[in-house]
């Protein structure tokens, strides 16, 4: 099979006609496989126009008009990508929801949309919409695609997609041709897919992206990154974000990878393993959670085994320092171990969303994994730069697409300032909102309100947001996010949160990672109830405090930690603590624990709480317990000492 490098089809340019190209020439390639029931089923490229054309010509049947917004509410599914094209396919635009958005998100999405359909993936997903009632006034269907436990409802909006799919086959029957002419009348420039950014600081805004841009970006993405037709590609992060979007339906569609859909996200790595990929895009947090995995498989290990693996990586790692492959460490271990993950056929591997600390990018790297780091915003198609198979930078996000243009302004004397830029995937506007347009568009370039600077290389490398680039009341500047993505480089620390902006030092909020805490301490004979009661054992903080010395020793002396304080339960973005996407709300954490931080910065050695957790079901807990402050620097003795330089201050 050839290698896709360019996307040059001439009037090919939405989604729909791409599809039906396809479905024309390789009829009976496999465009997608999902696994159900421990079985994967697969779906040609036949098929997947066929689930499309029926959806289409269906929804039009009920009344659905060019300009109405579909909303796609469940996991990674193939009903989610025929909806998606589908909804393309009518001159509707598609609106993803994340299949755990709370019930005030989903109303303000619809709301904000406008949606008159939503297609959603089982029961939880339509209880949660009918739940809602008279506050989702414009939905008039809701096609639900998994059947179980659904025979009780009766709400007249309410239409399985098997039936929907029936009422398509059966108007195809009569009118063969109408659904090429619904294609052919798709319009590249045209608004197609509503996009949800991020909202770290406020409720996310809807972009507007077109289709025919969205296809040039992709295109250009598989130019810096190319794919084979017939690569394996598993779609793990969410679909309304925008670089599974890229992914699973723009790159799929160009470069004809087949998509695979997990069965569950518990079983997501050994469903990596079976397919073994050719790519994968994963977020920071699953890579985090790979290499926890690893070091606790190590700590449940043989002296042995431990030795051999000590041993193997210190080769690889002297090996990768020279520009070299050890052959004997591929032997003892890097072969199994990426087996062992389901990495042996990877030709490239992503991280984006959030930052990756440059440890865990590493480690990855030294293992054979060829990971690469992007970077990019919902409102520019998502990552504009990359890294180069061949030009590796641990502390970067690589260089820019051929389809991009990056610079730094208003940079200080070390070539620090704003990145801003513009693609040819760059949006047009937010859903009803031109003002925050105006603000963050400016002679058509995107203000992305990231720090960072480019290196000699050409590399641009991010530092943080530049609203959360901080200074003590001492005035020595720090940047949380590299400090927590160095505690997240040890398999205990699931979370941090780096505290600091005009107070005397730098603390932390940690929460730990229960799975690893919790077999480390089965193994000291240690017992536990729950979270909570782990979180306060005094082992456990004796463990945490030499993690986070350990980081210490890494950090200038103007941005060590100080003290810290490990938290009562896990960030969660149902309590709005995190985005979607896992990128912490700092001002909301400033809000909701603000006594635990004042503690941080008292004489106190604990902090008492007493607080109601509310769980996804609607249960409720009392947690009531004593969280100690862990002192790691004497603050008096050491706060003179305290200096920072310009060159320190760039690093971080």
């Amino acid at each position: 099979m050839s290698t896709v490098n360019t996307f040059d089809m001439g009037e090919l340019d939405t989604f729909p006609k791409i599809l039906r190209h396809n479905a024309q020439n390789w009829p009976n390639d496999i465009a997608m496989r999902e696994k159900e029931f421990g079985i994967w089923n697969e779906f040609t490229w036949q098929d997947y126009n066929n689930r499309v054309k029926w959806l289409s010509l269906a929804l039009k049947d009920l009344g659905i008009k060019n300009g109405d917004a579909i909303a796609l509410l469940g996991d990674n599914r193939p009903e989610w990508v025929w909806g998606e094209v589908a909804a393309h396919a009518i001159g509707c635009y598609s609106l993803g929801i994340f299949q755990d958005s709370l019930h005030e998100e989903v109303i303000y999405l619809l709301n904000k949309s406008n949606a008159t359909v939503v297609i959603a993936e089982d029961e939880e997903q339509c209880d949660k919409l009918l739940d809602l009632g008279d506050q989702i006034p414009e939905v008039k269907l809701i096609i639900y695609c998994d059947p179980r436990g659904m025979r009780k409802y009766h709400d007249p909006r309410l239409i399985s997609i098997e039936k929907i799919f029936q009422q398509g086959q059966n108007i195809e029957a009569l009118s063969p041709e109408l659904y090429d002419h619904y294609v052919d009348a798709t319009q590249a420039e045209t608004t197609a897919i509503y996009c949800t950014t991020s909202g770290t600081t406020s409720k996310p805004k809807i972009a507007l992206l077109s289709g025919g841009n969205f296809i040039k970006h992709c295109s250009s993405y598989l130019r810096a990154d190319p794919r084979n037709a017939g690569d394996n590609y598993v779609s793990v992060l969410p679909l309304p974000w925008i670089m599974e979007q890229v992914y699973a339906v723009g790159q799929a569609l160009i470069a004809r990878q087949i998509v695979n859909f997990v069965e569950e996200q518990e079983t997501l790595m050994a469903d990596l393993r079976e397919i073994g990929p050719s790519f994968v895009l994963l977020a920071p947090r699953v890579w985090e959670g790979i290499l926890a995995d690893v070091q606790a498989r190590m700590m449940d290990s043989t002296p042995l085994k431990q030795k051999l693996y000590n041993f193997a990586m210190k080769l690889a790692e002297q090996a990768q320092k020279q520009g070299k492959k050890s052959w004997l460490a591929e032997l003892l271990l890097m072969k199994a171990l990426r087996d062992r993950l389901g990495f042996s056929y990877l030709k490239s591997a992503a991280t984006g969303g959030a930052a990756l600390g440059p440890d865990t990018f590493r480690f990855f790297q030294t293992i054979g994994v060829p990971l690469r780091q992007l970077y990019g915003q919902t409102e520019l198609c998502g990552a504009y730069t990359v890294h180069k198979a061949d030009d590796i930078d641990y502390d970067s996000v690589g260089v820019a697409f051929d389809c991009a243009e990056v610079k730094v302004i208003n940079t200080d004397n070390e070539g620090v300032g704003e990145v801003i830029a513009k693609t040819v995937g760059m949006f047009t506007g937010y859903l009803n909102n031109q003002a925050a347009y105006d603000d963050d568009v400016i002679d058509g370039w995107m203000h992305t309100g990231d720090a960072g600077y480019f290196k000699p290389s050409g590399h641009l490398v991010i530092i943080d947001r530049i609203k959360d680039l901080a200074k003590t009341s001492n005035g020595l500047q720090y940047s949380p996010q590299y400090i927590e993505n160095k505690l997240k480089f040890s398999s205990f620390i699931g979370e941090a949160v780096i505290l600091g902006k005009n107070r005397p030092y730098l603390s932390a909020i940690i929460c730990i990672r229960f799975s690893i805490v919790a077999k480390w301490a089965e193994q000291k004979g240690l017992a536990f109830t729950n979270y909570t009661n782990l979180a306060t054992l005094p082992e456990v903080y004796q463990k945490l405090t030499e993690e986070v010395q350990k980081v210490n020793e890494t950090l200038p002396d103007s941005q060590k930690i100080h003290k810290f304080i490990l938290l009562y339960k896990e960030l969660d973005a149902d309590d709005g603590e995190l985005t979607r996407t896992r990128k912490v709300r700092r001002s909301v954490i400033a809000d909701k624990y603000g006594d635990i931080i004042d503690s941080l910065y008292s004489d106190k050695n604990s902090v008492d709480i007493d607080t109601v957790i509310t769980f996804q079901d609607g249960s409720q807990s009392r947690i009531q317990t004593q969280l100690q402050v862990a002192t790691l620097i004497n603050n008096q003795a050491d706060q003179a000492t305290l200096t920072t330089t310009s060159k320190e201050r760039k690093v971080s």
